[in-house]
């Protein structure tokens, strides 16, 4: 019992909380300790038992969601998951939440048929698991960035013309992190960050009102410029291509890879192919094996490439995967990316 995830649901959609609970509940890794209509409900049980893992609704009468988490944060920090709609509020509200520590997001299925809420259970048991390995972090490193060491000469020396990001659990923050401290003097980012298609638009909205770069989400045959950085959109593929001496996105639907779309696989093989040396990339903190090979093919191509370090990510499973590939010529803070990054304009 005492090796079970516990986990606590806070949704006042009585559907969700039974479904969502039972399929929890099915799974011998998880137990499911409570399940409860709004905050203060909840509340009041975690005076007695403290959860590991929290499912949280955002749009509740009484105190809602985001007030709630913010109380949690700044109290007692744990893993939170949100549970959001698929209405742009919704969308504004689940991206806000992730600013506030969340780990994941997922979006409620539009229809309460029993197929759309066991694909949704699925894919929460999923992210609890994932929440469950997760390291609760705030913002705690601001200010100015001190030049690491660690960059070499030959990064400092030469100029790159295309910058690929990958990231997944935690990337939100860490993506914010980065961001909103580099020049618009940089050339083009792109970057895959794991997330539902409902969300990706409103996070690259809230990235560009943060930031000094010119921040939006990706659309298929956008030329790649400098100051620009591009995030790929939930439910497609992102890759890069070369037309003269400019870079294009390509989106695209397809297949996941990686179990992922987009996948930062498919990003990276792109940059690979299209920008070769020219590229730098970079795998930040996420659950799985996603952006490994996809390393490993830039670095071939004579990339220099980056890896968050473990003390630094929510979750180190995919700088893991990549080191461990051979892919990765530096391993670094996020502190100490976001100088290297922005020594690059």
């Amino acid at each position: 019992m005492g090796q079970k995830i516990q986990v606590m649901i806070v949704d006042d959609s009585a559907v969700i909380r039974q479904t969502v609970g039972q399929l929890l509940g099915a799974d011998p890794e998880i137990e499911l300790m409570g399940a409860h209509s709004n905050p203060l409900f909840a509340m009041k049980a975690m005076e007695r038992q403290w959860p590991d893992v929290l499912v949280l609704d955002l749009e509740m009468p009484g105190m809602d969601g985001l007030t709630f988490l913010k109380s949690l944060m700044r109290s007692k920090p744990l893993p939170v998951i949100i549970c959001s709609s698929l209405t742009q509020a919704g969308a504004r509200s689940s991206i806000d939440a992730l600013a506030a520590g969340a780990v994941e997001i997922f979006s409620k299925p539009v229809m309460t048929a029993k197929q759309d809420l066991l694909q949704m259970g699925r894919e929460i048991v999923t992210a609890v698991k994932t929440a469950a390995k997760a390291k609760v972090v705030r913002h705690q490193m601001q200010g100015v960035i001190q030049h690491s060491a660690a960059i070499t000469q030959k990064m400092a020396k030469e100029q790159t013309k295309l910058i690929a990001i990958g990231t997944s659990t935690g990337g939100t923050q860490a993506l914010e992190f980065i961001l909103t401290q580099l020049p618009a003097t940089l050339p083009g980012i792109v970057i895959v960050q794991h997330m539902p298609a409902a969300f990706t638009q409103a996070f690259a909205q809230r990235m560009d009102q943060l930031s000094a770069l010119r921040v939006v989400e990706a659309a298929d045959q956008m030329q790649i410029v400098a100051g620009h950085a591009y995030i790929a959109p939930g439910g497609l593929h992102l890759q890069v291509e070369k037309r003269g001496s400019h870079y294009y996105t390509v989106v695209r639907d397809g297949p996941a890879v990686s179990r992922h779309k987009p996948s930062v696989n498919v990003l990276f093989s792109s940059v690979a192919k299209a920008a070769g040396p020219d590229a730098r990339g970079f795998i930040l903190t996420g659950m799985g094996d996603d952006g490994a090979r996809g390393l490993l093919e830039m670095h071939a191509a004579g990339a220099i490439t980056c890896a968050q370090d473990e003390a630094s990510s929510v979750v180190f499973g995919m700088p893991k995967e990549a080191i461990r590939a051979g892919g990765v010529d530096q391993v670094l803070s996020l502190q100490e990316i976001t100088a290297q990054i922005a020594r690059l304009g």
